[in-house]
């Protein structure tokens, strides 16, 4: 289980990269209106943060500080240190999750997320199909703002 999960985010961080690098104008990845909430830019800190947190300090003892608010608020960072911070964010994932035993798969997520208790397995599945949610949400955003 451990190789498809490490494969799966391997696959959709490279697109992750692949979408906040193929912005026509990197101005356009901040862009919000009354309709869109959240910028294709802010919702990629958003992944970095989240994964950064979720499987790099409460799985992995990193010591990354999350600041969830700047998450959201931040703007106009260099395309070129988000792609870097998404590639150093895939380290860390592949690291993780490949050292992880079955037994830890089955064990408890450390920190209990939605008030209750879910194991490591399916929390890093849904840590996976997060991802890809706010995927497509950048896709569309990017196809939006060209």
């Amino acid at each position: 289980m451990t190789k498809s999960l490490t494969q799966l985010f391997e696959r959709d961080l490279e697109a992750l990269k692949n979408e906040i690098n193929s912005y026509s104008n990197e101005n356009n990845l901040w862009i919000t209106n009354s309709n869109i909430n959240n910028s294709g830019g802010n919702l990629c800190l958003h992944l970095i943060g989240n994964l950064n947190h979720f499987i790099g300090d409460a799985l992995g003892n990193t010591g990354y500080i999350r600041q969830r608010e700047l998450e959201f608020s931040a703007k106009n960072i260099p395309v070129a240190e988000m792609s870097k911070q998404i590639d150093d964010v895939k380290g860390v994932v592949k690291q993780i999750i490949s050292g992880l035993s079955q037994e830890d798969l089955n064990s408890a997520f450390p920190i209990e997320v939605f008030g209750h208790e879910m194991t490591t397995e399916f929390f890093l599945l849904h840590l996976s199909t997060h991802l890809n949610y706010h995927l497509g949400q950048i896709n569309y955003h990017r196809r939006l703002t060209i």
